[in-house]
């Protein structure tokens, strides 16, 4: 009894998922339909469920501790901003070249900034030259070298950090975030999901992502059933 309660959690869990951070909705019914038939997923996806999505969909054991990782490294209490961390996700996936995360996530950190999705854009591409703090700055160049390889960080780019305000926890969760998000970029590339190019498409998901977060839908859920 216990084992059929605890499956209908997990599914009623994603079900609420989708409808919290994956409104297909914000793509228009005929570009669905076009974009679904000129990408095809290694493995049978839910049509319709773009990127990361479609997998938490498919594999919902996974979902939940990816969604929760999710939940600490972006909203969690930090010192970073949520608006920062979420650039440093959209840096990573960016050079991942990975559109639905790095367009996902400069949704959500334009969102969390009042929709300066110019100032989120700039820092995505070129950090060095945007109208962002030093710190950042310090901090997008560890992750961009996380991303290339872990031993590509060197003192001297800690130390850059350092000087510019960065704290240990800092620097440790800028690690993190960009290792993190090399592994989600490579989850919804390896599977070749089907990812929307238009930025617009995301705008919807990235305020629900910035406001209602991850992790919501599954303790909803939960407080429901009990």
């Amino acid at each position: 009894m216990c084992g059929v309660v605890a499956q209908c959690l997990l599914v009623s869990s994603v079900f609420l998922l989708l409808l919290c951070i994956g409104s297909i909705a914000t793509v228009a019914p005929i570009q669905r339909r076009t974009v679904i038939r000129k990408y095809m997923a290694h493995i049978e996806l839910k049509e319709g469920l773009p990127g990361i999505v479609g997998l938490l969909a498919f594999s919902p054991d996974t979902a939940q501790p990816l969604l929760a990782l999710a939940e600490v490294l972006l909203r969690g209490a930090n010192s970073l901003t949520s608006a920062e961390r979420e650039i440093i996700a959209a840096h990573v996936s960016y050079r991942n070249d990975c559109a639905f995360c790095q367009l996902s996530h400069s949704a959500a950190a334009a969102a969390h900034l009042g929709g300066q999705h110019d100032i989120v854009n700039h820092a995505k591409v070129n950090p060095e030259a945007a109208e962002i703090s030093d710190k950042l700055k310090a901090l997008l160049n560890i992750a961009g070298e996380v991303q290339k390889s872990g031993k590509q960080v060197t003192p001297e780019d800690v130390a850059r950090a350092r000087q510019h305000g960065a704290t240990d926890k800092e620097i440790h969760d800028t690690v993190l975030i960009a290792a993190a998000f090399c592994m989600y970029n490579r989850y919804v590339d390896g599977l070749a999901t089907w990812q929307p190019q238009d930025s617009e498409a995301y705008r919807e998901m990235g305020e629900r992502m910035a406001h209602e977060g991850y992790g919501r839908a599954r303790q909803e859920s939960t407080r429901d059933v009990a």
